[in-house]
């Protein structure tokens, strides 16, 4: 229980007052706990000694906040400054033990007032400083014949005091003269002390080329051996701890995080260090909380504390503290603030040992990064026997057992303790009360220990080998003349590890991996589920046992700790303005891409030309194999078009043949229309070459078969209407074109544009014939196989040849529409020509604008729709006369009113 002794009424109401105002600054006036409340100056009268206590609820709080109102004759600063065991050498000790967070004079009543607060778990390393020498002392094979003895001091936080007590060790009295001693010579050899302590009186203590050796985590400024050139760090680097970390967040797929770094040099240059491995690995920050680690920088800090950590949406947050610093005291506002986020911390800073107890715990699931270590044997046997009554000079373990087991304190050193429980231990202590389990402040100050001793012994024994005659005479040495032997130290401790005191040889530490457990009424655990370690491959550094996991309260799976959601497959990252690289929204990937992997892809791979994307994108399938079969619909209603077609063609033939003497045949030279109808029914059945799958043999005779097949049918119109003109325009019986057209010349017509129009082709397939093609593009999910022109310039100008026969057979028609129709097609052949160049006037759009397998069906209609165009409007209308009209199909009746060019056509046709 915490007490007030004061002298009179009006100092304890000041002392109240400013107690209230100190809980107002530092939860706030609306959020003090009944703890907090119930620590009120109340009046107990006491007439022997006038006393006032503080009453109410017993509160865990006065385990590590001590307050004290008083005077400068009062019990707890007249105890003595230093805890102190007499030896043939000593060791001089430094730990933060309790610190003053307010020490402020009142001018009225000039009185201090005090706000002292015990740091429990830095009272381990005073037993274990204790624990180290008595082994040594036991041990007859180290230091034999001498006693190792201890100086201990407490160091403050305050940059004004930081150096006060070791001010008091060196010179002996209250008001510090440098240089100048007013004590017996001092016996200390060396000193121990934290590593941030050590930054600040190091400087110091190399004036006096003391050996130094810090129990802290590993500081690099510290390590330049030319600026403290008498400072040993115990424990090994931490360079691989970003490294570590960030391996976890990577395991647990947290690539949103925030940072709370104590904002002494070593947390900055963590903090440098740990950005770099964190962007590298493409994990962002959401939040930098830097926290004060001493008392000056923690009085900037105003109400409400770390409100960045409580907005953000990072559910995992890496905190990185010293062990001897005010980050406890800090942390004080979280417990009700920070609950389910997950914690990832470093065993510097153990917050298990700094909070009070409560069921929803800040850093209950908190994974903690311990440097790996064997168990030190007997140590916790050591802590269980360790009271009071044992030690009764420590005066740090009357006051920890006073305010842990409530006993009462009296006696004008402060050592006497009344009223305690009879089987009180320090094992019975709630966890966040004292840790059974040694810290690694701890064991770096045990092995700190014997280092020391090992170093004495070498050098006793190579004096000894100098002087042999002197074996038992006492050998008088100064601390500077341990470095040599501290300098290449290496032993093995009695835990089976190695300790190795040069710098340059310090390893790199390897980790294990604790899971805290806190669970109602202080009962805390921490169990070990991983290890990590920079020796092994990269793939095997990190092992984790993620079934001995438990997450923070109300978080029953494995949290996630994302800024955005990540991107399913089929789906890429598009990164959002202004935010960093972890903050995206999900595009669909593209058509014919994909993205099949399960972590964020920031681009999608397209398929290659023989794949294709399926509908959600997360794949690439095989393209089938694809052309216009005759199983196809479509290719079937060709088929059967151009069989049909053939087949009309040739009854056709087979009318005009039966009926070949009628006079409707005989006009317009009936072997021409011979010639006709056995071109449609080539060029009926070539469009057969164009269904089926494409080879290099029907690639070369689709193209040349089509345009010699076209050019004998247009050739042969060409012809008949050539036939026509000539018959009715010839009027005298002696004339050339008479004799011409009784010749029949215009037949030669046909071979000579047929020949053309195979030396057009002998050239294309001379130069750049027609191939097998694919067509990737077309149809989604198939591989279109089509024939390829070759040449593009020798199908149109094979093409275009036609186009002229075409347009001179439509022209000379044309110009023939009005002679005498009795047996004249001259209207016929125009009409016919009319529907051939317009079928092929619309093929030419239309087949630039379609792909693939319709590509092809358009070629194909085209040839049907213009032969069919051709056998419609010239003999349809003849087989209509000859089979159903055969009346006018007869020169019976007619003679007298045939004119005589009408007569010279039937003899020329005959």
């Amino acid at each position: 229980m915490p007490s007030f002794v004061h002298s009179d009424a009006i100092q304890v109401h000041i002392c109240q007052k400013f107690m209230e105002k100190f809980i107002d600054k530092a939860h706030g006036p609306k959020d003090r706990s009944p703890e907090l409340q119930s620590l009120r100056a109340e009046r107990v009268p006491d007439p022997q000694k006038d006393e006032w206590t503080a009453s109410g609820k017993k509160s865990d709080q006065a385990l590590y906040l001590l307050v004290t109102c008083h005077d400068d004759q009062i019990c707890f600063l007249q105890m003595e400054r230093s805890y102190y065991k007499d030896g043939d050498i000593e060791i001089a000790a430094f730990f933060p033990i309790y610190i003053h967070l307010v020490d402020i004079m009142i001018n009225i009543i000039k009185k201090s007032f005090t706000f002292t607060q015990f740091q429990s778990k830095n009272y381990q390393y005073v037993l274990a400083l204790v624990f180290a020498i008595e082994e040594i002392n036991k041990n007859p094979h180290l230091l034999p014949n001498m006693t190792l003895g201890f100086d201990l001091y407490n160091v403050m936080h305050s940059d004004m005091r930081v150096i006060e007590n070791p001010f008091i060790w060196l010179a002996g009295l209250e008001k510090d003269v440098p240089n100048y001693t007013c004590r017996k010579q001092s016996k200390s050899v060396a000193v121990i002390s934290g590593t941030s302590i050590a930054v600040q009186m190091g400087t110091l203590l190399e004036l006096y080329k003391v050996p130094q050796l810090t129990l802290g985590s590993f500081e690099p400024l510290l390590s330049d051996s030319g600026q403290f050139p008498s400072l040993y760090q115990m424990a090994p680097k931490d360079t691989s701890l970003a490294l570590g970390m960030v391996s976890l967040m990577l395991h647990f797929g947290w690539t949103w995080v925030g940072l709370a770094i104590s904002d002494l040099p070593k947390g900055i240059q963590f903090m440098s260090d740990l950005k770099v491995e964190l962007q590298k690995n493409g994990i962002c920050v959401d939040f930098v909380e830097l926290i004060p680690a001493t008392e000056k920088s923690r009085s900037s800090f105003r109400w409400p504390y770390h409100i960045q950590i409580i907005k953000s949406s990072a559910n995992a947050v890496i905190l990185f503290c010293e062990t001897d610093s005010l980050i406890g005291v800090s942390f004080q506002t979280w417990e009700r603030l920070m609950t389910w986020k997950v914690w990832v911390t470093t065993s510097q800073w153990d917050f298990a040992n700094s909070e009070e107890h409560f069921l929803l715990h800040s850093f209950h699931g908190t994974l903690i990064f311990s440097h790996h270590r064997s168990e030190i044997s007997g140590f916790k046997n050591f802590l269980r026997t360790a009271n009071p009554s044992k030690y009764p000079e420590d005066i740090y373990l009357s006051r920890f057992w006073s305010l842990a087991f409530g006993c009462s304190v009296s006696g004008a050193s402060c050592k006497t303790l009344q009223n305690c429980p009879l089987n009180a231990s320090l094992e019975s202590l709630a966890l966040h009360h004292f840790d059974m389990t040694m810290s690694d402040g701890s064991y770096n100050i045990y092995n700190a220990v014997y280092a020391v001793a090992h170093s004495v012994h070498e050098m006793l024994l190579q004096e000894l080998e100098l002087q042999p005659g002197n074996k038992r005479a006492k050998v008088a040495f100064s601390p500077w003349q341990l470095h040599p032997f501290l300098k290449n130290l290496q032993f093995t401790n009695s835990a089976g590890d190695l300790v190795n005191l040069n710098q340059k040889r310090n390893l790199e530490a390897e980790y294990d991996i604790l899971n805290f457990w806190n669970f109602p009424y202080g009962v805390g655990h921490k169990v070990t589920v991983g290890k990590f370690s920079p020796y092994v491959p990269q793939s095997q550094q990190l092992s984790l046992s993620e079934n001995l996991i438990e997450w923070a309260t109300g978080i029953t799976e494995t949290p996630r700790s994302v800024c955005s959601v990540s991107c399913s497959p089929g789906f890429r990252k598009a990164p959002l303005e202004g935010k960093p690289t972890c903050c995206f929204d999900c595009t669909p990937c593209l058509e014919n891409e994909i993205s099949n992997q399960t972590v964020d892809m920031h681009q999608c791979v397209k398929c290659l030309d023989h794949q294709y994307a399926n509908t959600e994108r997360d794949r690439c399938l095989h393209k089938a194999v694809a052309f216009l079969t005759y199983d196809d619909p479509l290719g079937m209603t060709l088929v059967c078009t151009a069989l049909c077609f053939s087949v009309l063609t040739t009854v056709v033939l087979g009318v005009f043949v039966k009926h070949r003497d009628t006079p409707i045949v005989k006009a317009n030279n009936r072997c021409l229309s011979y010639i006709l109808l056995i071109a449609l029914i080539f060029c009926f059945l070539c469009s057969l070459l164009f269904i089926g799958r494409p080879s290099t043999a029907t690639c070369v005779l689709q193209q040349t078969t089509f345009g010699v097949v076209f050019t004998v049918a247009v050739s042969t119109v060409l012809a008949k209407t050539i036939t026509v003109v000539l018959a009715f325009k010839v009027t005298a019986p002696g004339r050339r074109m008479r004799h011409w057209l009784l010749s029949g010349a215009p037949n030669s017509i046909i071979p000579i544009c047929s020949l053309i129009q195979l030396a057009l082709c002998a050239i294309w397939l001379g130069t750049s014939p027609p191939f097998v093609d694919t067509d990737a593009h077309s149809e989604h999910g198939h591989i279109i196989l089509l024939c390829n022109k070759g040449s593009v310039t020798a199908f149109y100008c094979v093409l275009g040849y036609l186009g002229s026969l075409a347009l001179a057979s439509f022209t000379v028609a044309f110009l023939a529409r009005n002679l005498p129709d009795t047996f004249n097609e001259a209207k016929f052949l125009t009409f016919s020509m009319l529907v051939f160049c317009s079928v092929w006037v619309t093929f030419l759009p239309v087949y630039h604008s379609t792909k693939g397998k319709v590509m092809v069906a358009v070629e194909v209609f085209s040839i049907l729709a213009s032969s069919a165009g051709l056998l419609g409007c010239i003999f349809l209308p003849k087989c209509y006369v000859i089979l159903c009209r055969p009346e006018k199909n007869a020169l019976k009746g007619l003679r007298d009113r045939i004119v005589p060019k009408e007569s010279e056509v039937l003899k020329s046709s005959s």
